[in-house]
């Protein structure tokens, strides 16, 4: 039955979309009825298929052998510091997960050097035009976005200042519904520990929402102009390093601007959310007490309450559905980090009461859906093609919405071929 309610989830968070489009009349159906049929498809090979569930056993091993051996270059600097373990000061994220992100990013770099990650974002950007008869710029950033993060723009550098606005949304919602896989480390490092099979859970989640950013965002902003790229095989800009040596040092130091700028967000974002809690709070403990009300006053509190009816509509169970809507709340605020963070609590203390749920969640927050990225992709792809500011501007606020339904809706694709017996679950 709860599948059941994940498969009429995905149609009912398109009918919002619809409702909220800026153009119902001319909403392009193809895109919507393909978008569909990719994410079905993938998850059944995935969930339900035999040998793909294969393939997500070995993605997600894998993964978690990378890292592994990742960390070494961490040990051999920060020593006892990035060792979990009695002996050491327990689990610092700054010691021993971050610096991970730092070798994912000049790994990444090094696929792009040989010319491995180009061809793959090409195969998936042929799918996407030939499908669904969307530009092939649209395409080949959505793809890239699979994998990389706001340097997925300058693959299309050559088109942005030409773009349409129903495709600068698109480029935007792709950035902020899907993740990058140097920050995936993060998460598989929080939540590994009760969830084994997590690596392929978040992998298989970037896949599904690259065709729900797509439909989300041409259901909110459909196309009313003619693509200069229209149906057309877009190859990705890359300015090529000297060597595989520049290549790796290019990324390592990518990947250290990247982890400075998490700092910097956790820092601000974590203060101001305490201080807004904190009058909230004050506020909330007086109206309380005059109504007799137990309504949570924090702000995570707060978000819960708006996107319950998301979790109940995605699939989540009703016994765990509150807490779930209170960590898809936060992440629109404080970053899916700390979400993640959230949600590895909730398993460590046995708060939820059904595997579904940490499993929707997984899915539903796999994504940059949140203020800071909106304003990080804005500003980056404004400073490429400076002309565009104002329509980047103008669309952020809409991607952003789109980007959330299509996280929302890759989650419910998920619920649909959910079983509590399948392997791929692995919780402890």
């Amino acid at each position: 039955m709860q599948n059941l309610v994940s498969f009429a989830g995905i149609f009912i968070l398109m009918v919002i979309a619809w409702v909220f489009s800026k153009d119902r009349r001319v909403i392009n159906w193809r895109v919507v009825i393909w978008g569909c049929v990719l994410q079905l498809g993938f998850a059944l090979f995935i969930f339900r298929v035999p040998a793909g569930t294969k393939v997500f056993m070995v993605i997600n091993e894998s993964l978690v052998k990378v890292m592994d051996i990742a960390n070494q270059g961490a040990k051999f600097i920060f020593g006892k510091l990035a060792y979990d373990t009695p002996e050491s000061l327990g689990f610092i994220p700054a010691f021993q997960v971050f610096p991970v992100v730092i070798f994912f990013a000049s790994l990444m770099e090094i696929l792009y050097f040989i010319g491995f990650m180009p061809w793959l974002i090409r195969i998936f950007a042929k799918v996407f035009t030939k499908l669904m008869k969307i530009s092939g710029a649209e395409s080949l950033c959505t793809s890239s976005n699979i994998f990389v993060g706001i340097e997925s723009a300058t693959t299309i550098r050559p088109y942005l200042e030409r773009m349409t606005r129903s495709e600068l949304c698109t480029i935007l919602t792709a950035g902020m519904a899907t993740i990058a896989s140097s920050v995936l480390v993060l998460y598989i490092s929080i939540l590994r520990e009760h969830f084994p099979t997590i690596a392929g859970h978040l992998v298989s989640a970037s896949f599904l929402s690259a065709p729900a950013a797509i439909v989300m965002s041409k259901l909110l902003y459909p196309e009313t102009e003619s693509p200069e790229t229209l149906g057309m095989d877009v190859r990705p800009y890359y300015e090529r390093p000297s060597s595989i040596i520049e290549a790796s040092i290019n990324g390592a130091m990518a990947g250290l601007k990247l982890v400075a700028g998490i700092f910097a967000l956790l820092i601000a974002f974590l203060g101001l959310i305490a201080l807004i809690d904190a009058m909230l709070g004050g506020i909330g403990v007086k109206i309380n007490s005059l109504t007799g009300l137990g309504i949570d006053w924090s702000l995570k509190g707060l978000l819960g309450y708006v996107f319950y009816p998301f979790a109940l509509i995605i699939g989540v169970p009703l016994s765990d559905a509150l807490h779930i809507a209170k960590i898809i709340g936060e992440r629109t605020i404080v970053t899916e980090y700390i979400s993640y963070i959230d949600l590895s609590k909730l398993l460590a203390q046995g708060v939820l009461k059904d595997p579904r749920s940490a499993f929707l969640a997984t899915y539903a927050l796999c994504g940059f859906a949140h203020i800071a990225s909106m304003a990080i992709f804005v500003g980056g792809i404004a400073a490429l093609v400076p002309k565009r500011t104002a329509d980047l501007s103008a669309v952020g606020p809409r991607a952003l919405f789109a980007a959330t339904l299509a996280c929302l809706m890759t989650a419910a694709v998920a619920g649909t071929f959910y079983s509590g017996s399948s392997i791929l679950l692995g919780t402890k």
